[in-house]
């Protein structure tokens, strides 16, 4: 299944809604799907109440439903039969169940991670940005991540902003996966069983930033803390449609225009491995999102060259899709 939170208008303002892609284009509004397959067996006062607790439109929420919200997914999915491909379709209370993509406004799948971490798990790509010194001993030994900012999340077709005084804005084809079920100290062997699904990530860098604060022995921090410099999307897709140990294509475009490709299945800390040492000794929560790290040469400062402003980049994975956003300059002077 592939997930998707969403914006609708109406008339007092615009509403976030979870949805399941259907039939290519389209988009179940899952909540409204439950409600209308409850509302022969539920008091039609209870219906709303019912269908928010159980299938609420947040993808945090549903997926801390655990094995009660899968079943009531399934069960409004199952519901709707050919149905789901009606664009029309409406619940008993009127409310809208199905939408074309282009009536809404795709957001991140977890528009608000409950944390975003991000590792450096492709051995290419540590090669090719390590210098003279190589890769370290540690990298081999345990998969490295750092902390990013939860709240800098956005999702496809929003613009990214580059910063005052940055000149080497970059983008990193990486992908990224959601913690679907909570856990501690999990073991290697039943990390996967904590994996709600994957999605296409951006982890967009100032690179000279970046440079410059990493000479304090500490960081990245403001060379990847730009608000929407995490763009995570266009869904989320569980783990029984994508296997990233198989080999998915990841293609980088700039302006239509390929500059990076390379495979999931070339990461060398598999996800499993990643999940079982960030949580030793530490709580992974639903909703948690956890990057790959970047793919050989799947970032401008491999290749020698940056975006320039203006320019739209898009990250296409085999089996996520892809997300597109332009880089845009704010040129306020500071």
């Amino acid at each position: 299944m592939r997930f998707a939170s969403f914006e609708i208008a109406t008339p007092a303002g615009r509403v976030r809604r979870v949805g399941a892609v259907a039939d290519g284009n389209l988009l179940v509004d899952l909540n409204a799907a439950y409600a209308s397959a409850l509302a022969e067996r539920v008091d039609p006062e209870r219906v709303r109440s019912v269908a928010d607790a159980v299938v609420p439109p947040d993808l945090i929420a549903l997926l801390a439903n655990g094995r009660l919200g899968a079943d009531a997914v399934s069960e409004a999915i199952d519901s709707l039969g050919d149905a789901a491909k009606a664009r029309d379709l409406t619940t008993l209370l009127g409310a809208r169940i199905v939408y074309a993509l282009e009536e809404v406004r795709l957001l991140a799948p977890l528009p608000r991670p409950s944390s975003l971490r991000d590792c450096s798990a492709f051995e290419e790509h540590v090669k090719n940005t390590a210098g003279p010194r190589g890769v370290p001993r540690v990298w081999y030994e345990v998969p490295v991540y750092y902390k990013g900012n939860p709240a800098s999340v956005q999702g496809t077709g929003g613009d990214v902003v580059r910063p005052p005084g940055v000149t080497q804005l970059d983008y990193e084809l990486e992908f990224a996966f959601a913690i679907g079920r909570r856990g501690r100290d999990i073991p290697e062997t039943r990390a996967l069983e904590h994996v709600a699904g994957y999605m296409v990530f951006n982890d967009v860098s100032a690179r000279d930033l970046q440079m410059k604060e990493m000479g304090g022995f500490l960081g990245p921090a403001k060379g990847k803390d730009l608000d929407g410099g995490n763009v995570l999307g266009p869904w989320l897709v569980t783990p029984d449609e994508f296997d990233p140990s198989d080999d998915h294509a990841m293609v980088a475009r700039v302006d239509g225009r390929e500059w990076s490709r390379g495979s999931t299945a070339s990461l060398y800390h598999s996800v499993a491995r990643i999940v079982s040492h960030i949580s030793r000794s530490e709580t992974l929560y639903v909703g948690d999102v956890i990057g790959s790290g970047t793919v050989g040469r799947g970032c401008g400062l491999e290749l020698g060259r940056y975006p320039e402003m203006g320019q739209r980049v898009e990250l296409e994975i085999e089996g996520l899709g892809s997300i597109q956003n332009r880089f845009v300059s704010d040129d306020r002077g500071r």
